[in-house]
């Protein structure tokens, strides 16, 4: 069973790797939430997790200053899956810019670095709740011979505080 520090490992391992999640603002009366890539810059864990993004997009337009967000990820396995929380902020910072730029963000903006489009969100992630996947051939065979699921599935999940 892994601790809450090795799940939260496992998710910015994931998170490094996958890099797709669904970007979402916390608004009760609106459903903006998009697939994005993030990017975390160097060695940070715990972010902030950079997004590349166009100021014509809707996302964008609805963002009012910093605004309270969330990220919904699951890794290409499906073995994790986490909701992230954080504030979301529209955030140009060229030294950042000039950092994460790589050739996939490129193939975005024609007019490379310098594209008037060009919109760089910065999300500070504050809490997550983290899920391991506890349905395997491993799960189902415990499960024949009397395990709980319940109580085996609870030593999979945790909420872990990231700022």
């Amino acid at each position: 069973m892994p601790t809450p520090n090795e799940l939260e490992a496992k998710l910015w391992k994931a998170l490094r790797s996958d890099m797709t999640v669904m970007l979402g603002l916390e608004r009760s009366n609106d459903n903006l939430i998009r697939p994005m890539t993030v990017q975390i810059d160097g060695d940070a864990d715990r972010g902030p997790l950079w997004i590349f993004s166009a100021n014509d997009t809707e996302l964008v337009k609805a963002l009012g200053g910093s605004e309270n967000a969330f990220i919904s990820f699951a890794d290409k396995g499906h073995d994790l899956f986490a909701k992230i929380s954080g504030t979301l902020t529209l955030d140009n910072d060229r030294a950042v810019i000039d950092r994460i730029w790589n050739r996939f963000v490129a193939a975005w903006f024609e007019q490379g670095k310098d594209d008037p489009k060009l919109a760089l969100l910065r999300f500070d992630p504050h809490q997550a709740e983290i899920w391991e996947n506890e349905w395997s051939l491993i799960a189902g065979i415990k499960l024949l011979f009397g395990s709980d699921p319940k109580r085996d599935y609870a030593d999979k999940t945790a909420n872990v505080r990231l700022d």
